[in-house]
């Protein structure tokens, strides 16, 4: 056999063929390694057109065979090598007698390779997708010897990775059923190719695959074109497998779509962005907004592309949507991809999306979930002033403003909707400035909910249910922003018809916060409750948590309620909500007179407990003491308000016994306040004591509420009360707390009316009411105290009195039966 420089000798001819480094055959030297003399010889052999006989391809065939051999494996980094050499041979040339023997040399080299179980370096071996795209390409050629040799190839390209990467109990079955196909039609080939795609290839070389794919596709041949275009659809038919290098064939696809013409390769291609974008959405979109920083605008139209699908532009939406709203993440998805974009890059993905005008119905289906994400956002980013931006985003925020660019989504989402109105009506109400100011943000939400309301916006129902689906997490943040915007929402009729049990529930929940700022957009929603026939029925639910706000440690939230249970009243009606309005006269009786800070609230005004050996800083006592003052009178007034209000809807027909009893035990409390040093409540209580004795009947005493002074009044309903002196007496001893003077003195002085009416049998029985009497003598006010003795010396004498009377006859008139509740 001749030796391999006898070869090169013939074969190498008088011109120089160059090869990768320092080969060169002919006029130069050959090169430092016998590989690349070898493949120099192999070159110069492809270029002769004449014909070889079959000793001499075997001898080149050994030559390669026994260069790709590294011990007793060959080794897969060597052939990679030769076929990075080799290849373009058979892409580049125009000549079919190159392109068969390059492919014939493969598909030979390849064979020798099936041969050895085991093989050195295969997982740094990088070229099965590239060969397998090149294989199936020349498989579906014009060309049939092409074809039959790129069959072959391909053949033995699908046996040494299945020998290399497939189950070893299920490699036999493997290869038998690939042994059928053997040779057979291209379709044959690419069912098993989209089969291998799947199964046997990485993710990079999947990848390597589909460019390979795509850069025949800017060929101007018009069989390139469609042969890769079928050989795309056929891989991605179905579900798309894990794929690597995806920024690369985005990249491709921005710079190049614009040289591919043929209608079928730019469906193709649409179709690929499209099903990356499902799979890969993180990579998709952070690729394309990095190309659009770093280029012109214009080169191509990646987001017209997706929105292009109606189906996938929805989910594109979804998957963002999830990503700007990191809560409503279901629980079971578990993160597919290395990368995961930003809320903020969502959101500009969500702009570039709304932009594109093609999908202005699909717009509709998520406008609502959409438009509370945005505004969520804007209030993370205004009240939170979260501005830390992770190093995935920053080359996308230098030169984007966070909350301006999230409005400015929030504005396109309204104008794709058709609501381009509102956004200029908002805008002449100041409602995007107050939005993005930290101080009025929550001013802000108000004009953008009432806009809404005020237009009459069609998504104001899907916008409350997508609030309420909001609220229903305890752990939701924004929550403030949800119940002010929806505290709006509710004033719009078909909203107001829509609430049930289960909204109403919702939000009763919320009423456990102890902040004033949650505590008081709820509240607010009472007063609309109370509007509309609908939620009227639902204030039952909502009773209970509202009756417990009075009795809060909060301040706040105690006067804010009363506040609006105050207007509250006004809307209701007896027949809709007799059993609040029960309630309600059993919450106010505490507030009649001045009412203490909690412990706790004062002292961490003033610093008690805390100060180290200083102490407390006593310099705010005084101020605090009259903030105090201020709070205490306005929860007073507002609490002698409500219970006006409510006697004034009590109809004697109504009157069931807790409400009797409730304004039976109020009645020396109001009397007693006709004194009272704040002049509204004593009006306020001389109006109350004339629907009380409407209420309970009273003709007589009704005219002497209305005209008559103290004194008058509480002898005028001890003279026809007498049979509730004892019920009377106990309510006095409650006044003996008052903090007004006037009321104490009133108190004693009643006290002692009626204890001259009972007898010893009944003073016996009032040992507690004496004992608080006897209580007042040491009263702060000498007025007070003076009466308490004088009341005593009284009491004294009268009780001297019935005991020197002797005793009645058991036939004399029984004494009226006294009620002590």
């Amino acid at each position: 056999m001749p030796t391999f420089y006898h070869w090169l000798t013939i074969w190498a001819g008088p011109g120089p063929v160059f090869i990768e480094g320092k080969k060169e055959v002919g006029d130069k030297e050959i090169g430092e390694c016998p590989q690349g003399a070898e493949l120099a010889l192999w070159q110069s052999v492809l270029d002769t057109p004449c014909l070889f006989t079959c000793q001499t391809v075997q001898a080149l065939d050994d030559m390669l065979q026994a260069l790709v051999m590294d011990g007793m494996n060959p080794n897969m980094l060597i052939l990679q090598h030769f076929l990075e050499i080799i290849l373009p041979w058979s892409l580049l040339s125009d000549k079919v007698h190159e392109q068969m023997r390059a492919l014939g040399t493969i598909s030979r080299l390849l064979r020798f390779i099936c041969n050895f179980p085991e093989l050195s370096h295969m997982e740094e071996f990088s070229m099965s997708g590239k060969l397998m795209s090149i294989f199936g390409l020349f498989c579906m050629g014009c060309n049939h010897e092409i074809s039959i040799e790129a069959s072959e190839a391909l053949h033995y390209l699908f046996k040494i990775l299945v020998l290399q990467r497939s189950v070893k109990q299920k490699t036999e079955t493997i290869l038998k059923d690939l042994q059928k196909h053997f040779r057979g039609a291209w379709l044959t080939s690419l069912q098993d190719l989209t089969l291998f795609f799947k199964k046997y290839l990485t993710p990079e070389e999947r990848a390597d695959m589909i460019m390979v794919s795509m850069e025949a596709m800017t060929n101007t041949s018009r069989h390139d074109i469609s042969a890769a275009s079928k050989m795309l659809k056929m891989i991605l038919k179905y579900t798309i497998p894990e794929i690597g290098k995806v920024p690369e064939i985005i990249q491709y696809i921005y710079y190049h779509m614009n040289s591919i013409t043929e209608t079928t390769a730019q469906k193709t291609i649409k179709k690929i962005l499209y099903l990356l974008s499902q799979y890969y959405t993180d990579e998709v979109i952070l690729t394309l907004l990095k190309i659009e920083d770093q280029s012109q605008k214009g080169v191509c139209r990646p987001w017209e592309i997706l929105a292009s699908f109606p189906k996938g532009y929805e989910t594109i939406m979804d998957y963002l949507l999830q990503r700007l709203t990191p809560h409503q993440r279901s629980k079971d998805q578990e993160p597919s991809h290395r990368t995961e974009i930003s809320p903020l890059i969502a959101t500009r993905a969500i702009h570039e999306l709304l932009l594109e005008p093609s999908r202005r119905m699909e717009v509709q289906s998520f406008f609502s979930s959409l438009f509370m994400a945005l505004l969520f956002q804007i209030s993370f980013l205004v009240v939170e002033v979260d501005t830390e931006i992770s190093q995935d985003q920053q080359h996308i925020a230098e030169w984007v403003d966070p909350i301006s660019s999230t409005v400015e989504a929030l504005k396109t989402l309204m104008r794709s909707s058709g609501y381009g109105d509102y956004v200029s009506s908002i805008q002449r109400h100041g409602g995007w400035w107050l939005l993005v100011n930290p101080e009025r943000h929550y001013d802000g939400v108000t004009v953008l909910a009432r806009s809404l309301v005020i237009n009459n916006c069609w998504h104001n129902r899907p916008l409350f249910s997508s609030i309420i689906r909001f609220l229903q997490d305890p752990d939701c943040k924004n929550h403030l922003t949800a119940l002010v915007f929806l505290t709006e929402l509710l004033q719009c009729p078909d909203v107001a018809a829509s609430v049930d049990d289960f909204t109403t529930r919702i939000l009763a929940n919320w009423f456990k916060s102890e902040e004033p700022a949650i505590v008081k957009p709820l509240l607010q929603m009472l007063e609309v409750f109370a509007k509309h026939e609908n939620m009227v029925r639902r204030l039952r639910i909502l009773q209970p948590y509202v009756l417990n706000c009075c009795y809060s440690s909060n301040s706040d939230i105690v006067l804010e309620t009363l506040l609006v249970l105050k207007n509250l009243l006004r809307h209701l009606t007896w027949w809709h909500s007799s059993s609040f309005l029960i309630q309600l006269s059993f919450t106010l009786a505490p507030f009649f007179e001045e009412v203490k800070a909690p412990l706790g609230e004062w002292t961490r005004e003033c610093g008690v407990g805390g100060g180290g050996a200083q102490g407390p800083d006593r310099s705010c006592f005084p101020t605090h003491a009259c903030l105090l003052s201020q709070v205490s009178e306005h929860l007073r007034l507002a609490a002698f308000e409500i219970y006006g209000s409510l006697l004034a809807k009590v109809k004697k027909r109504g009157l069931v016994f807790p409400l009797k009893h409730q304004i039976l035990n109020l009645l020396v409390p109001l009397v007693l306040h006709l004194r009272d040093v704040n002049t509204d409540v004593a009006l306020i209580c001389r109006s109350a004591l004339c629907h009380t004795a409407a209420v309970l009947g009273w003709s007589k005493l009704k005219a002497v509420f209305a005209e008559k002074d103290v004194w008058n009044i509480l002898g005028a309903l001890l003279e026809q009360e007498t049979n509730k002196a004892l019920w009377f007496l106990k309510q006095c001893v409650a006044l003996f707390k008052s903090p007004q003077v006037p009321i104490r003195w009133a108190a004693v002085w009643f006290a002692g009316q009626i204890i001259q009416t009972l007898d010893l049998e009944e003073i016996d029985e009032i040992e507690e009411a004496y004992t608080a009497l006897r209580h007042m003598q040491r009263d702060s006010d000498p007025m007070v105290s003076c009466l308490t003795t004088q009341t005593f010396y009284i009491l004294e004498a009268k009780k001297k009195l019935l005991l020197a009377k002797p005793p009645t006859s058991c036939f004399c008139r029984r004494r009226p039966q006294r009620h002590y509740f």
